[in-house]
């Protein structure tokens, strides 16, 4: 009497492990790049919808302005890397919805090499980001100081007068526009200019007064 032979397991070969391997890697490769589409993606839905506080950027002043203000308050934040010193050049301003406004930030390189740096923004509370318009900005470009260097930064913004119709937007007494400065990894040598506004423009409202 014999025994039964017992079932052996298939085996696998060194081809159809290969397959195996390379439809890993395809997978993780289809989901890196599907996280690196995703970024830019979620950044236009953070501009559209103001998601998170996101700011809008405006081509123009607003041709509208009502009687009504709101307070814009400014706060400033500094990464310990960075080696900076950073804060707006004044706490509050009073501003007409439909007013372009023009206000500064001052920072100081207190280290003894040049340092880029750029800045991230946001306003609070979430509700303002659809209505809040900057048309120029330091913060739409990298920022290079030399040793010791200081630059005041501006800031040419309005509160887009739609604000009035949104039902939750419409209660805003008080927006605060908030940035933090980061250092730029492996940033060139070469210094970036500080962005520039025309404070000749009547539509223009310096603050620093």
């Amino acid at each position: 009497m014999t025994a039964d032979n017992p079932q052996t397991a298939p085996r696998t070969t060194p081809k159809s492990d290969t397959k195996v391997a390379l439809m890993c890697v395809g997978g993780v490769v289809t989901m890196v790049c599907a996280a690196y589409a995703a970024v830019p993606l979620y950044q236009m839905f953070c501009q559209v919808t103001g998601l998170g506080g996101t700011t809008q950027k405006a081509e123009k002043p607003s041709d509208v302005m009502l009687n009504r203000t709101v307070t814009v308050r400014f706060d400033s934040n500094v990464s310990s890397k960075l080696g900076w010193t950073f804060e707006p050049v004044q706490r509050t301003v009073e501003a007409h919805i439909g007013e372009n406004m023009l206000v500064f930030y001052r920072a100081t390189n207190t280290s003894d090499r040049k340092v880029t740096g750029t800045a991230t923004f946001n306003v609070a509370p979430d509700a303002a980001g659809l209505f809040f318009s900057k048309i120029e900005c330091f913060c739409f470009k990298e920022q290079t100081l030399e040793p010791g260097q200081s630059i005041e930064m501006p800031v040419s913004f309005f509160v887009d007068p739609s604000l009035v119709m949104d039902p939750e937007a419409s209660r805003l007494k008080e927006i605060t526009l908030s940035y933090t400065f980061y250092p730029v990894e492996g940033a060139k040598a070469a210094a970036t200019d500080p962005v520039q506004v025309d404070t000749t423009a009547d539509t223009v409202k310096d603050n620093r007064s």
